[in-house]
């Protein structure tokens, strides 16, 4: 059995993708949620870090640029087959009072991005890495059970 990645966060699959995880109505009304609180969400209280997502046969891989950010300002939780990143940003990172901004592009504020995997996660293989702006975190995918001869009686 294939098994696909469900993202739920801005989604941007090529054309043609199609995901293989059974069709669960609870998790695509979580989705429909996720989304539309960020759009209720005013943009200059948060921002969206960019995240690619890929899968190796062993692994589930999420990096996401992060600049500026250390270690203690990012959370990541996994429950089950559902990661959440979470971190803030301060505006404040330079210090200094501003009496009035020309230009403003780099958000600044919280974010949480939550990403669900079709196979189970080997939870204690998880690791997470930042390295020059960049978290990368490598889900191992937990071992398939070896199969088993059931007796008939």
């Amino acid at each position: 059995m294939e098994l696909g990645i469900v993202h739920h966060g801005a989604c941007h699959a090529p054309r043609g993708t199609i995901s293989r995880v059974p069709w669960d109505p609870l998790r695509d009304l979580r989705s429909w949620q996720e989304r539309l609180e960020r759009l209720s969400t005013p943009q200059s209280d948060s921002w969206t870090p960019p995240i690619d997502v890929y899968e190796t046969p062993d692994h589930y891989v999420i990096a996401a640029e992060v600049p500026g950010l250390t270690r203690d300002q990012i959370d990541i939780a996994l429950e089950e087959f559902r990661l959440t990143l979470r971190g803030q940003r301060s505006s404040d990172a330079l210090g200094a009072p501003v009496a009035r901004y020309h230009q403003i592009e780099r958000g600044y504020g919280s974010f949480a991005r939550t990403f669900e995997f079709a196979a189970k996660i080997d939870v204690d293989a998880v690791t997470a890495d930042l390295t020059l702006g960049v978290l990368t975190v490598r889900l191992a995918k937990a071992p398939l059970p070896p199969a088993r001869k059931i007796e008939v009686r």
